[in-house]
């Protein structure tokens, strides 16, 4: 949980940046909404690299250990973030700035990549058969964790430096103190050890020799599976996270805080519900709360937009914690489980690993970027985003309808 949060302080305070921040600094000489569009897709560039970092964690992770392949991933993201809080904008390097941004998060997807599959692996491999979904969703609490971080800092800087001070010098420090974080994770990381399951393939000499083209041969449609789990939930995270402090901007203005207050809000709440449901799902199985987060994921964003319409803060706050912590977190608090018992343990962090990125490239990588083209496409009026995103609803609940109920279950 700890090194996974550190991984996702330093992602997401890029997502939060893409939001607030990079347009005027590396994109200022386009128009607002192409600004937009720009900086939403150096976003997106950073899910793209997602399954190249899971082929290559997944093939040493099977083949090393779940170990190894973590510590590497904590270091190489903690280096990237640090040198994003010293990149020249556009005005001091041109071109350049923006070309050496979507570089780094470049980087920084492969090393997210590789993160998830290992940690979520190794917590499930780890727990007793009726406590997998608890023992994994202590991967998962790594995501509100690292959103509460990241929104923390980013918040009470730009509180304490002021809107200028911000955009000039301020916007640096929570990438700068990634250092200090990954030297925590690393501390604790390097204490780890693989679990005794994974242990005995090795010992037994069954180590996979190329594990993600035997999961691609053995095992297609559960990767197949896993990535349409992920449609919904990652689509809807971002959307409730990312794009929607852009849409507040211009709902409530530019220097409104209420979008990161909601994100705050959720991401404490997190703590709760992310091991509430995957503790439900140790009880009742893993389908029937990613069934209800995949069929009311569309009521929820839906009512988002219907509370930014209002003008109401309250009723924003309330529409993003009903969506996050309600109704995303049906589905993230199992999925740690659900996704590493799907598959056997020589190619379980291929396998898993696999599903999940590829998934987040197809839906939550672009995800932002659709939506400010479908909010531009539709004169202002959100409801072309609703129409989108309930298509990917209606592919996760295929998927989980499809999907082998694993509860107990760990080959």
């Amino acid at each position: 949980m700890i090194g996974t949060t550190i991984e996702w302080y330093d992602f997401y305070l890029y997502a939060t940046a893409s939001a607030l921040v990079f347009k005027p600094l590396f994109f200022p000489n386009i128009s607002s909404t192409a600004g937009t569009l720009a900086s939403f897709a150096t976003y997106a560039a950073g899910f793209g690299a997602r399954p190249i970092g899971a082929v290559v964690s997944g093939h040493f992770g099977d083949r090393l250990g779940r170990k190894a392949v973590l510590v590497t991933a904590l270091l190489v993201m903690g280096l990237v973030t640090t040198a994003i809080g010293v990149l020249p904008t556009f005005a001091q390097a041109g071109l350049l700035a923006p070309i050496l941004l979507a570089v780094l998060r470049v980087l920084q997807g492969l090393a997210v990549g590789a993160e998830w599959g290992g940690a979520a692996v190794l917590s499930v491999e780890h727990a007793s058969p009726g406590r997998r979904g608890l023992f994994g969703s202590f991967t998962q609490l790594g995501s509100p964790a690292g959103m509460l971080l990241a929104t923390s800092v980013f918040y009470l800087t730009r509180k304490f430096t002021g809107a200028a001070a911000f955009l000039a010098f301020g916007w640096r420090i929570p990438f700068l103190l990634s250092v200090v974080l990954v030297a925590i994770g690393l501390f604790v990381r390097l204490r780890l050890t693989d679990a005794e399951i994974f242990e005995r393939v090795r010992k037994n000499d069954e180590v996979a020799r190329l594990p993600v083209l035997e999961v691609l041969r053995s095992q297609p449609r559960n990767v197949l599976i896993t990535t349409g789990l992920r449609l919904s939930q990652i689509a809807l995270f971002v959307l409730l996270t990312t794009y929607s402090l852009t849409y507040l901007q211009e709902s409530f203005g530019k220097g409104s805080g209420v979008g990161l207050i909601a994100v705050l809000i959720s991401s404490a709440l997190g703590f709760i519900s992310t091991p509430g449901w995957a503790l439900l799902s140790d009880r009742v199985g893993r389908r029937p709360p990613y069934l209800f987060g995949a069929v009311a994921g569309v009521v929820a964003l839906a009512l988002f937009f219907v509370a930014a319409g209002t003008g109401s803060a309250i009723a924003v706050v309330a529409s993003i914690v009903f969506g996050i912590n309600v109704v995303h977190d049906a589905m993230y608090g199992p999925q740690a489980a659900w996704f590493a018992e799907l598959f056997d343990t020589r190619v379980r962090y291929s396998g898993s690993s696999l599903g999940y990125q590829i998934g987040a490239v197809l839906s939550g990588g672009f995800a932002p970027l659709i939506a400010a083209a479908l909010l531009a496409a539709g004169g202002g009026s959100p409801w072309l985003i609703v129409v989108y995103f309930a298509v990917l609803s209606a592919i996760t609940v295929a998927a989980a309808l499809a999907a082998a109920e694993t509860r107990g279950e760990l080959g």
